[in-house]
């Protein structure tokens, strides 16, 4: 009985040596005899791949990682520890992340569809018109930090995180900065460029699969730069009680506290007309941040000189 078993094995494991020798000559007869038809074949799967792969993931994956690259490259998750902690590291953010507005109008443009280049050219009205905000709002804590590189505004914070700095100014800077980042990454209320009842679904709407993947995958990591901007801007970064080593612990706390607080407002609120949204933008906003950048820049060169 063992020997029958052995035979057996032997027997059926010795057929496969033979049957990919077989399979190797029938392949190789078949390219010697139409050489033709199988470069065909592979030209045709070579184009097909460079095709999906190259020109549509790599190309777009190459420009999303470079933007992703910048954004977090300047931000320091703690002393030391970040890409590179630039001099200029709020205006170098700020210029990036504006590029945001290019990507998302030639997406729509490139559509061919005329609700994706209304719901473009709605985007490229309303990013506009709050990015101003968004900056002025920024600048409260540089002017207050004497500094726009990231590491030094959170050290001046030490004892008093600038979200309550000069008992309103503070509060007010963080919630206008908050409204803002709402109407740049299109959030609700802000999310007319969108609206589901006129627009389908934006100028995203000729996009799927790995494209509609992409362009998420953008907008989620914009609001995620964007939270730890708040966070380093206003709740003092890395800085918290226990030891040194938990900061970046405290830092992504923070942020996230920054994008819960944003994704929380889309279940509170409905959608505003864009009317009201442009409204709200430069009849109030506006005004509001540079008021408080004004009276902010006020406050520090008297608290200076009075020094």
């Amino acid at each position: 009985m063992p020997s029958e078993v052995i035979f057996d094995l032997q027997t059926g494991v010795g057929t496969f040596p033979w049957i990919l020798k077989e399979a190797q000559a029938a392949y190789t007869k078949f390219l010697e005899e139409h050489p033709q038809a199988v470069e065909g074949f592979l030209a045709t799967l070579r184009q097909q791949v460079h095709y999906l792969v190259v020109r549509h993931v790599l190309s777009r994956l190459n420009w999303l990682g470079i933007l992703l690259i910048l954004i977090f490259a300047t931000i320091p998750f703690a002393p030391g520890l970040g890409v590179a902690d630039l001099n200029i590291g709020v205006l170098f953010f700020l210029a990036v992340s504006s590029l945001e507005i290019v990507g998302l109008f030639m997406g729509g443009w490139g559509s061919n569809n005329k609700y994706a280049l209304l719901s473009a050219m709605r985007a490229v009205n309303q990013i506009i018109s709050y990015d101003l905000p968004f900056i002025f709002a920024a600048l409260v804590p540089v002017v207050l930090a004497g500094s726009l590189q990231m590491s030094a505004i959170v050290e001046a914070q030490r004892g008093l995180w600038f979200v309550g700095a000069w008992y309103v100014l503070g509060p007010l800077a963080f919630l206008a900065f908050l409204v803002a980042t709402l109407a740049a990454e299109n959030r609700v209320p802000f999310d007319i460029l969108e609206a589901e009842s006129e627009l389908v679904a934006g100028f995203r709407v000729e996009y799927s699969g790995m494209k509609f993947s992409l362009i998420m995958l953008g907008e989620y990591a914009h609001m995620i730069g964007t939270s730890f901007l708040g966070a380093l801007l206003f709740l003092g970064g890395w800085l918290g009680p226990g030891p040194e080593w938990l900061g970046p612990v405290w830092f992504l706390l923070k942020a996230l506290f920054v994008f819960l607080v944003v994704t929380w407002v889309r279940w509170s609120f409905v959608r505003i007309r864009v009317d009201q949204i442009l409204a709200i933008s430069w009849k109030l906003l506006l005004p509001l941040t540079l008021l408080l950048l004004m009276v902010t820049a006020f406050l520090v060169a008297w608290s200076a000189g009075g020094a």
